[in-house]
């Protein structure tokens, strides 16, 4: 079968952010099939690019196209729909060159592309699978980034648009289910985030890593990924203010993000000499970076909707062996207190982050049971290799059942 993603906020896993659609498609040409991606030249978590990146890459099975897209993707919100819909213009001139297509998998965020690949996939008569890793612009509008109401209501229309006409919407996380259903998608399955154990090599002890960066001897507390609204970071330095205290705990900060300048700037208005901010790291070598960590957070700010999502984020902690200080509420606090790997701390609550990054860093012993829990607990439920063959049982299943009689009529 040959499957056509179209995905602007694509990473290849020698890339920064996240590389779930890069292992996804690796794993399925393992099973046999041929992967084609069309993706941005820039990085949507750094919102950069680089010569390095070309514009057509093959590699065994997987083939990716690297399409125009406006560069000031982190300016601003105006920039950032500009940015989505030259992606959606030039993925579309790319996409329909590319041939014998079975199926055509569309994702979001961002949701613009969603409407190239329906299109796509109706002019080249194929099946049209929808992937939702994110309820925008639902999430959007709770955070305060989206709140003009004419582009409210345009995002709503275009959401229920692709949910009610894609053959099929596949959900990352059990938390969006009820969601899509009642914005009228009707066949909606769950095949959950999750992740390549492999890239999280047990052996080693990240001393190269301390060495590197002169935290030897420290509890070192990481947080990984993008540094944006969403990601409620301040509050964390707001925790590491009241750890500063305690010489040994640091905090280390690995990733970018719109909102990283400013909380720099934060950190050292406060005099934090706790806080270490990185840049990115490829995903590739993120593994061997986190060997390093003690312990991780992952945390988002104290929005109701925020307890839908399964970030990605904590289950490369998982598969790392780290505990975790979870300041998420919601569907992934029951994974992380089904798997034993963690401490839940209220989200918007700094001194409740400080007491349970406390917590660990006085039982040590406790900290690396959670750590190991969390790294046999993802390996049983969640390894990218299970989630990528659910994803391939969808693609074969809306191949077989064809397009919905609905589409067929418009």
């Amino acid at each position: 079968m040959h499957i056509l993603l179209i995905h602007q906020a694509f990473a290849a896993i020698d890339e920064p952010g996240g590389t779930r659609h890069h292992e996804m498609a690796r794993a399925l040409v393992q099973l046999g099939h041929q992967v084609t991606i069309i993706a941005s030249p820039i990085s949507y978590l750094t919102g950069k690019t680089t010569n390095e990146q070309k514009k057509i890459i093959h590699e065994k099975g997987i083939t990716i196209y690297r399409t125009y897209t406006y560069p000031a993707l982190h300016r601003s919100f105006f920039h950032r729909l500009i940015s989505f819909f030259s992606f959606m213009v030039s993925s579309f001139l790319r996409a329909v060159r590319v041939r014998r297509v079975d199926v055509v998998w569309g994702t979001s965020p961002p949701i613009f592309q969603g409407m190239t690949a329906w299109l796509v996939a109706r002019l080249k008569g194929v099946p049209f699978v929808f992937e939702v890793r994110d309820l925008w612009p639902a999430f959007a509008i709770a955070v305060g980034v989206l709140n003009n109401s004419v582009i409210i209501r345009l995002s709503q229309w275009l959401e229920k648009f692709l949910y009610r006409h894609a053959d099929t919407v596949v959900v990352n996380s059990p938390g969006y289910s009820e969601h899509v259903r009642q914005r009228g998608a009707r066949q909606v399955i769950l095949v959950p985030n999750g992740v390549d154990v492999s890239m999280f090599p047990l052996e080693g002890n990240g001393d190269a890593f301390r060495s590197a960066h002169h935290l030897e001897g420290k509890f070192l507390v990481f947080y990984t990924g993008a540094h944006g609204m969403s990601n409620d970071l301040a509050l964390l330095l707001e925790s590491a203010q009241i750890l500063r205290s305690t010489k040994a705990i640091h905090f280390v900060f690995i990733g970018d993000g719109k909102e990283k300048t400013a909380l720099v700037q934060l950190a050292q208005q406060k005099e934090l000499q706790n806080v270490s901010f990185l840049p990115p790291v490829e995903k590739k070598e993120m593994g061997r970076v986190m060997q390093a960590a003690d312990c991780c957070v992952a945390i988002l700010k104290p929005i109701e909707m925020y307890k839908t999502t399964y970030p990605n984020k904590v289950f490369d902690y998982m598969a790392a062996a780290k505990a975790i200080v979870l300041v998420i509420d919601g569907v992934i606090r029951q994974v992380v207190e089904q798997a034993q790997c963690g401490i839940f701390a209220q989200p918007g609550d700094p001194t409740a982050v400080a007491d349970a990054i406390r917590t660990l860093y006085h039982d040590p012993m406790r900290c690396n049971t959670m750590g190991l829990n969390g790294r046999v607990y993802v390996e049983s439920h969640f390894s990218r290799q299970e989630t990528a063959r659910q994803l391939m049982d969808v693609f074969q299943k809306v191949k077989k059942y064809g397009r919905k009689d609905s589409d067929r009529r418009r």
